[in-house]
């Protein structure tokens, strides 16, 4: 069981509620980067899968795309 403790109104601080100070502030500088073709080659390289330069160019239209919109 809680326990409730009974305050008198005169206790209570009462003050507005300013939305914006319970808001984090986002970055303006914070942009999406474009993917290049040499970092898709590199992460797949890291990540050992097989790849040519089809689906390179595919997958980095594709993720630009998907970042733009």
């Amino acid at each position: 069981m809680k326990r409730v403790e009974v305050v008198s109104p005169a206790s209570v601080k009462v003050s507005p509620f300013i939305l914006h100070e319970f808001i984090a502030p986002r970055d303006a500088s914070a942009k999406p980067e474009k993917v290049t073709k040499k970092a898709l080659r590199a992460m797949a390289k890291e990540l050992g899968v097989s790849f040519d330069e089809s689906q390179i160019e595919f997958a980095k239209k594709i993720i630009n795309a998907y970042i733009k919109s």
